[in-house]
């Protein structure tokens, strides 16, 4: 155990015999913890304060933004002002993607089909 561990549990001890840790809501019931195996172990804490925060890291924060896009994408007519603009920032958000090794892939699965049909809707 590191010293910052010793310090944490002796701290978390004294609250325990002081009983300031009784009465909490959620009080014997189980942890219900997120699989983060894969976030390398210095980065899960921070991580983790971000995700509580509200925050995303930027490759999550992107892809999110990309799916929204598409979205966006779909329920527009290409004969719509804003359907080049959205269609330009979600290929720049897919590069970015790219170039950071996250697969596109989400972008093509289910919407494709959408996107299909709704472009042959618009060439009829």
């Amino acid at each position: 155990m590191s010293v910052i561990d010793l310090w944490a549990e002796r701290h978390i001890q004294e609250a325990l015999n002081k009983g300031e840790l009784s009465q909490l809501n959620g009080e014997g019931k189980p942890l219900h913890l997120e699989d983060d195996s894969l976030v390398p172990p210095e980065l899960r804490a921070g991580y983790r304060l971000l995700k509580n925060s509200g925050y995303l890291p930027a490759e999550l924060q992107q892809r999110k933004d990309a799916l929204t896009l598409s979205h966006l994408l779909q329920g527009l007519s290409v004969e719509d002002p804003n359907y080049a603009n959205v269609s330009k920032q979600l290929a720049l958000l897919e590069l970015k993607l790219r170039q950071a090794g996250i697969s596109t892939d989400f972008l093509r699965g289910e919407y494709s089909q959408a996107i299909s049909t709704q472009i042959t809707k618009q060439t009829k």
